[in-house]
Parts: C-alpha cells; sequence; structure tokens
C-alpha cells in the first residue's frame, strides 16, 4: 500500500508506470536524504500512469502520416503556444519576445512561436512534432470531457488508506489537485506540486473541475500541506507563486534544476520536495 502517490504530465505516452518508479523513487529517496529523512522503501511509492490515452494504436502499414505542423493547432493549442513562448522570450534572452503582429491569432504567427521556441533553453532538441503533441494532450485532458474521467479513475484506483502525500508533476499537479478537490474523504494530508501550470489563467485555472461544490481555487480537499516547486527558468510553471488564486496556505518554493527546468527527478530530488513528504508522514 502505497504512501505516496506520483502523477505524472505531458510526454509519457511512450512510457510506463515502472519506468516512472525507476526513476522517481531514487530521485525522491535522495531529496529524503537531503532534508535529512529516512528512507522510502520502493513499495511507499506508486506512480500512476496514463500516458497510454494519448498513445496512437497501431495501424496496418501504409503512407506515413504527415507530420504535424503549425496548421494543425486549435485555437486554444495555439494561444497555450502563445503564453509559452512569452515565458521562454521572458527568461531566456535567445529567444526573441512577442510583440502585436506576431501575437495576432493566425497560423504564420503560431509558426513563429514555434520556430522561437525551437531556439529556447527549455525546448532545445524538441521537435517540433513532438512540442505540438505536448499541447494537444493538455487540450484533451482539459477540454476533451471523455478524458479526464479516464485519468482521474486511475489516479482514484492508485489511492488507498495508507497514502498520505499525492504529488503531481507538470500536468500531474493539475490531475492531482482536481482529485483531491473531488475526493476529501481520502487520507491524504500533503500535496507536492512541481513545474505545475495550475496558475496559467483562462488556459488552465478556469478549467479546472472537480466533483460537489467546487470551483476554481478551491483547497483541495482534506489535505493540511500545499508546497509548491518551481524552477524560474520552468516555462511550463508560469506561474511560479500559486497563492494569489490558492489561497496564502499554500507554500512556495523556487528551485534550481539546471539546463532541465521542467524535468520531474530533479525537482524531487530537492531538499524542498524532501521536506515537503516527510512533512506529510508526519501529519499522520
Amino acid at each position: 500500500m502505497a504512501r505516496v502517490v506520483c502523477v505524472h504530465g505531458i510526454g509519457q505516452q511512450h512510457g510506463g508506470e515502472h519506468a516512472l518508479h525507476g526513476a522517481w523513487h531514487p530521485a525522491l529517496a535522495d531529496g529524503l536524504s537531503r532534508h535529512g529523512a529516512p528512507p522510502l522503501r520502493p513499495e511507499d511509492l506508486r506512480c500512476v500512469f496514463y500516458g497510454d490515452l494519448f498513445r496512437p494504436p497501431g495501424r496496418v502499414l501504409a503512407a506515413q502520416d504527415p507530420p504535424w505542423d503549425a496548421t494543425d493547432l486549435d485555437p486554444y493549442e495555439a494561444e497555450l503556444l502563445r503564453e509559452l513562448w512569452a515565458e521562454a522570450a521572458r527568461t531566456d534572452p535567445a529567444v526573441a519576445p512577442p510583440d502585436a503582429r506576431t501575437l495576432a491569432r493566425a497560423p504564420r504567427s503560431v509558426q513563429h512561436a514555434l520556430d522561437a521556441l525551437s531556439r529556447s533553453r527549455f525546448f532545445s532538441g524538441l521537435a517540433t512534432r513532438a512540442l505540438i503533441a505536448d499541447l494537444k494532450q493538455v487540450r484533451a485532458y482539459l477540454c476533451d470531457p471523455q478524458v479526464r474521467p479516464l485519468v482521474q479513475h486511475r489516479v482514484a484506483e492508485a489511492v488507498t488508506p495508507d497514502t498520505r502525500v499525492v504529488i503531481g508533476h507538470s500536468l500531474g499537479s493539475v490531475v492531482a489537485y482536481e482529485a483531491l478537490c473531488s475526493h476529501p474523504e481520502w487520507p491524504v494530508r500533503s500535496l507536492l506540486t512541481l513545474g505545475s501550470p495550475l496558475g496559467i489563467r483562462h488556459l488552465v485555472f478556469e478549467r479546472l473541475r472537480a466533483t460537489g461544490e467546487f470551483k476554481p481555487g478551491d483547497w483541495p480537499g482534506g489535505i493540511s500541506r500545499w508546497t509548491n516547486l518551481a524552477d524560474e527558468g520552468d516555462v511550463v510553471a508560469l506561474v511560479k507563486d500559486l497563492r494569489p488564486l490558492f489561497g496564502p496556505r499554500v507554500e512556495g518554493h523556487l528551485v534550481h534544476n539546471g539546463a532541465r527546468a521542467h524535468d520531474a527527478t530533479r525537482y524531487l530530488n530537492t531538499a524542498e520536495a524532501g521536506r515537503a513528504v516527510a512533512a506529510g508522514f508526519a501529519l499522520e
């Protein structure tokens, strides 16, 4: 029975729960060590996996599908892309900032954004097709009414009477927040969010959904502690301080993850992550 349940973010469609566990468990164990807390047993951590929901099914060999390009983004995806571009330009001098002309809602402006982000440190090495695929995963979870229940069901299956801490990375922080808001009866005592897009207005915050008398910004369920970690260069964590939207009880920390600002394992192996998890155990 896992004491810690982890929820991954986008871009995991070719992974799996066991591979994630193999990377996340030692990283969090190192974070606990940095904090001076006892080690975490492998069986104490479970990774919720939902990336397969975004993996296209196999098919009979035929003509290859054309790669996605700027014309394949819908209005939501294009708007999210422009927000990421603006944040990348703020944190990376190699990225030219958008202006009124390049922010116009047209395929050419979307292509400008894709070209700019391809030159950024944050998206270095990520092909345009992969970036578009990631944007489509965010839209699918937040906008497709068939996807969210499937993901939420997997989280609900993972939480047990022994679970005290839920960790959400990237889009997984949105999934985790909504799950806790929907289940105040769960025994979870602490939420740890890493590289979270929860604070992005209009595109994420206003689209949050949960059961019951829920409204975006509500405290997530019956937890006692919420810690949010963000790297200054993490473009996905566009809003670093969640307190204006979710209240003063959110404990926020800026950490330094080096060149891989959004990497989940680099968040997990920090003393701040170890402190948050250990504090969740102490609330038992």
